[in-house]
C-alpha cells in the first residue's frame, strides 16, 4: 500500500495510474496459458530467441547451456515473471521491477517452484525511476516489453533506461505501432471482438510508431540496430517475424561507448547480416 502511495503521489513518474489499476485487477492470473496473457506466453517463442541471439551475436564469451551466464538483465514492467523467468532459465541475473505489489507476489510465488530461478531472479516493487539512484549503469542488458505503451512520459522512460544501463548495453523493447491497421488489429479485434486480451488494455493514444522510438533512443545516445515486425496469429496462437511493422515490432538499441562512441564492433555488424536468418529460424 505503501508503494502504491509513493507511485501515485510522485510528481516526475513514467508509471500511469491508471494503467496500474487495469493491471491490478489481472495480477493473479499471468501464469494461465489460456487466458488475457496468453499472447504474451506464445511471445517468448520469438522474442526469447530474439534477445538471446543478438546478444550471443554481440560477444564471442558465452556457456554451453548457460548461454546469458554473467550478463545481468533489468525486466522492467516485469509483471508476474512471464519473461524473466526463461531469461533467468538461459543463465542470466534478472532483477524484474514493477510498480504493482500483486504482480510481484505472483512473480516471486511462481519463482520459487524452480530453486535455480530463485537465485538468479529478484523482484521489486518499483517504478523505474525509483532505482535509477541505486542502479546508475549497473546492468548489461534492459527489457521493456510491451511496456512502453503503457508509460506516461515515455521521454523519461528512455532517459531512465539510458542511466541504469552501462555504456554498450543492450536495449530491448517489443511494443505496438500507431497506425490505422494496429487501431483496427490491436483493439478493435483483439479487445471487442475476440477478446484476446481484456477490453481496455491498450489506448491507441499512446501507442508508440518506431519512427518516433528512434528518435527519441537516438537523443538519449543510442544507436538502434534492428527493428522487427512481429505478428500474432489468433487462429493458431503463435507469433511470428514479418517484413512489416506496421502492428507489433521489436527494437534493439546500443547505448553509446563511455567515449560516446556506440558499440557497432565486429560483432555487431555481423549481427547486420545474421539477425534476418536468426529471427527466420526461430
Amino acid at each position: 500500500r505503501l508503494t502504491a502511495k509513493r507511485l501515485f503521489s510522485t510528481s516526475h513518474s513514467s508509471v500511469d495510474s491508471a494503467e496500474m489499476k487495469k493491471f491490478q485487477l489481472l495480477a493473479h492470473k499471468w501464469w494461465d496459458e489460456e487466458g488475457e496473457f496468453s499472447a504474451l506466453h506464445s511471445m517468448n517463442d520469438i522474442r526469447v530467441p530474439f534477445i538471446r541471439d543478438t546478444l550471443l551475436n554481440m560477444s564471442s564469451n558465452y556457456h554451453l547451456g548457460s548461454p546469458l551466464s554473467g550478463v545481468k538483465i533489468l525486466d522492467v514492467g516485469c509483471g508476474g515473471g512471464l519473461l524473466s523467468e526463461p531469461l533467468g532459465r538461459l543463465g542470466a541475473s534478472v532483477t524484474g521491477i514493477d510498480p504493482l505489489e500483486d504482480n510481484i507476489r505472483t512473480a516471486d510465488q511462481h519463482k520459487s517452484f524452480d530453486p535455480v530461478l530463485a537465485k538468479r531472479i529478484q523482484y521489486k516493487s518499483s517504478s523505474l525511476e525509483e532505482i535509477v539512484e541505486e542502479s546508475m549503469e549497473t546492468f548489461d542488458v534492459i527489457v521493456a516489453s510491451e511496456v512502453v505503451e503503457h508509460v506516461a512520459d515515455l521521454e523519461m522512460f528512455i532517459k531512465c533506461c539510458s542511466q541504469v544501463l552501462k555504456p554498450e548495453g543492450s536495449l530491448f523493447i517489443t511494443t505496438i505501432n500507431k497506425t490505422q491497421l494496429s487501431y483496427v488489429l490491436g483493439i478493435v479485434v483483439a479487445e471487442k471482438i475476440m477478446g484476446i486480451v481484456p477490453e481496455g488494455t491498450h489506448e491507441w493514444e499512446k501507442f508508440v510508431p518506431p519512427e518516433e522510438l528512434e528518435h527519441l533512443l537516438k537523443s538519449y545516445g543510442f544507436s538502434v540496430q534492428t527493428v522487427n515486425g512481429m505478428l500474432y496469429n489468433p487462429l493458431s496462437g503463435s507469433w511470428s517475424w514479418m517484413e512489416s511493422t506496421s502492428v507489433n515490432y521489436a527494437l534493439h538499441a546500443v547505448k553509446a561507448g563511455a567515449q560516446g562512441h556506440s558499440s557497432p564492433t565486429g560483432a555487431l555488424s555481423e549481427l547486420e547480416s545474421e539477425q534476418p536468418s536468426a529471427t527466420a529460424g526461430t
